[in-house]
């Protein structure tokens, strides 16, 4: 994978995050609580926080989710994984939680998200937002809320840059 190719620039994803922020506010029936995948996904959910702040039901309770150690292939992908840890400083039980990615592609890591969480208690209903989708799943999962869907092909790779992870700017990159 030598070159690539700019997707989306930072006024699109804004865009998108704006528009999914909306459509989680309009989509069920209470508070959400943010719950992002780390890194990608927690940095996003932080941001779907600040549009949606204040919330309808208030303020919008947030935080992160490791799911390393949940991963199936986590002993194939590293002898011993990094761990970012989780942060959920709330009750888990009954919330309407939206589990936040920065892109779908397999849906294992989404998979292992929803193991961590069920270990922390028992929400209401669970959620799923990811800013891209780019197809090529190998579980049955699909997302409520999307920024964008991508027909990346196999061999391709979709990666989210974002400012918060030390890129100068926020980027959407699809590498051939």
């Amino acid at each position: 994978m030598s070159d690539s190719q700019i997707i989306f620039g930072q006024e699109e994803i804004e865009a998108m995050l704006k528009d999914m922020a909306g459509r989680i506010c309009r989509g069920g029936e209470g508070a959400p609580c943010l719950v992002g995948i780390r890194t990608g996904g927690a940095y996003l959910s932080h941001r779907l926080a600040m549009i949606i702040n204040p919330g309808p039901g208030g303020p919008v309770r947030q935080g992160a989710v490791d799911i390393n150690l949940y991963r199936d292939d986590w002993s194939l992908r590293h002898i011993k994984p990094r761990l970012g840890g989780t942060e959920i400083d709330f009750d888990l039980r009954d919330q309407r939680i939206i589990l936040v990615d920065d892109v779908l592609y397999t849906g294992r890591t989404v998979r292992a998200a929803l193991d961590a969480i069920l270990d922390l208690g028992r929400p209401r209903r669970i959620e799923l937002a990811a800013l891209i989708d780019r197809g090529g799943r190998e579980l049955p999962i699909a997302p409520d809320y999307v920024g964008a869907a991508l027909d990346a092909r196999p061999g391709q790779r979709v990666d989210v840059l974002l400012r918060e992870s030390g890129h100068g700017r926020d980027e959407v990159r699809l590498l051939f």
